[in-house]
């Protein structure tokens, strides 16, 4: 299936605006959107693929920058985590809120808004876990999802289901802090899938990282496709 992608340029409610890599499938508008978040490192060349790969399958897709206020059109090297720092800790929850907003709204004006999931990876990750609980999305799904806990009080207002996808040797978020994640989600009463990969490292999706996991990305890829089909399916 042939996609289209562009840039296309957003107003959040801030009065900041950014830009976003948005895509969709050939042929008549599809019923159904996605959100799709960046790792630490931009909406880089992997990012872009990884929307129009969602496009193939049926979505109006759409990956803002959440480093616009910082460093607009940031495009980090895997090798120098260094200067992604400053960005990193510079994004804020209510920053997020408002870029999601923009994106959500995006999708909308485009005709999907109410049939929209969200997914991220890593950064991304923690993000689609707000996103669903600041938009109404029917499901989200969060890669190795970053920092979550000082959100988990954010779980009540979830609005779909969540899956939770992690590496079992991931030695950036500990299985403690999973743990957290998940409880957090049961004791707010939300329905949620909960995957572990044993042997797959933080970053393992990502095919231009050394962390790379064919098997696990594959298997992922799989299993993120059958969740949205379920709860945010073509009509």
């Amino acid at each position: 299936m042939g996609v289209r992608s562009e840039w296309t340029e957003l107003s959040a409610g801030d009065g900041t605006t950014l830009r976003a890599w948005t895509a969709r499938p050939d042929g008549p508008p599809p019923s159904r959107g996605l959100l799709v978040f960046q790792e630490a490192f931009g909406v880089n060349a992997h990012i872009r693929d990884v929307t129009e790969r969602f496009a193939r399958n049926g979505y109006i897709a759409i990956s803002p920058e959440l480093f616009h206020r910082t460093a607009p059109g940031f495009d980090g090297r895997y090798d120098d985590f260094p200067s992604v720092t400053p960005h990193l800790k510079a994004v804020t929850e209510e920053g997020l809120d408002t870029d999601i907003r923009a994106a959500f709204a995006w999708l909308t004006r485009e005709g999907v808004g109410d049939n929209t999931a969200a997914v991220g990876y890593c950064m991304g990750g923690r993000a689609a876990f707000v996103a669903n609980s600041a938009v109404p999305l029917k499901a989200a799904a969060s890669y190795y999802g970053a920092n979550i806990p000082p959100l988990i009080g954010r779980a009540p207002r979830l609005a779909g289901p969540m899956m939770f996808v992690w590496g079992g040797v991931d030695h950036h978020i500990s299985e403690e802090q999973r743990r957290s994640v998940v409880a957090g989600v049961r004791e707010a009463n939300k329905v949620f899938l909960d995957v572990v990969f044993s042997d797959a490292d933080h970053g393992f999706f990502c095919d231009a990282r050394a962390a790379y996991q064919p098997q696990a990305a594959a298997q992922a890829w799989s299993l993120t496709n059958a969740f949205f089909d379920t709860y945010c399916p073509l009509t």
